[in-house]
This record gives structure tokens, C-alpha cells and sequence, in this order.
């Protein structure tokens, strides 16, 4: 059974930091690109950031490059977004995907449709 569980959430004050954590499992982490959607209320999900199956390629929105950062942990199974400077504009629920590729693959999936998995979801909440 293949989870992927957020975690990390919260409130902040504009301009402060949070790191969001993904933990996954039933699934062989080494073939799966992980990516970071948000999504606001009446909104669709967007694209923030994805990292490659091989780990070596990282690609984000142009609203949050320069200030979010996608990581992973293959010991671990674990995936990171670190996300600097946060603008009220951030506040959304962010979802963790994992999307197939071959083992060692660079590609950087970055629509919705290339994810198999999701997570259920952790809310962020940037205040003025």
C-alpha cells in the first residue's frame, strides 16, 4: 500500500520559515520523481517544486525559486520542501506526489496528470 504522509504544516509571520516533510512508503522510491503542489479553496492544485528520481535535477515555480527548495532522503524515503521568506500569498494546503519514472531518471514532472500518488495534504498559513 503506497502512503505518502505530510507533515510539517503550520502558521508563520510573513517573512519566516517552515520546512514540510513528506514520508513515503509502498512504493520503490529510487523510480518516482516527488513534486510539491498547493492548492487554495475554489482553486486548482499548482506546481511549486519537483525533485528527479535520480535526486540530481530540481525544478520550482518562478513565484517561489529563490525562496522554496525540494530535497530528498533516499535512506530515509523521505522528500523536504524548505520554504524561506513566506508571503501570505504561500498560504495554501500543500500536497506531496509521487510520480513514476525509470530508476535514475533526471525528468522533472510538473503537471498534475504525471503523479500516480498523493498525500492527504498539510496546511500552511502565512499571516501579515
Amino acid at each position: 500500500q503506497v502512503q505518502l504522509v505530510e507533515s510539517g504544516g503550520g502558521w508563520v509571520q510573513a517573512g519566516g520559515s517552515l520546512t514540510l516533510s513528506c514520508a513515503v512508503s509502498g512504493l520503490s522510491f529510487s523510480e518516482y520523481a516527488m513534486g510539491w503542489f498547493r492548492q487554495t479553496p475554489g482553486k486548482e492544485r499548482t506546481f511549486v517544486g519537483v525533485i528527479s528520481a535520480s535526486g540530481t535535477n530540481t525544478f520550482h515555480a518562478n513565484s517561489v525559486t529563490g525562496r522554496f527548495g525540494v530535497s530528498r532522503d533516499s535512506a530515509n524515503t523521505m522528500v523536504y520542501l524548505r520554504m524561506n521568506n513566506l508571503e501570505p500569498e504561500d498560504t495554501a494546503v500543500y500536497y506531496c506526489g509521487a510520480s513514476r519514472q525509470m530508476s535514475g531518471s533526471s525528468y522533472v514532472p510538473r503537471t498534475e496528470k504525471e503523479y500516480n500518488y498523493w498525500g492527504q495534504g498539510t496546511q500552511v498559513t502565512v499571516s501579515r
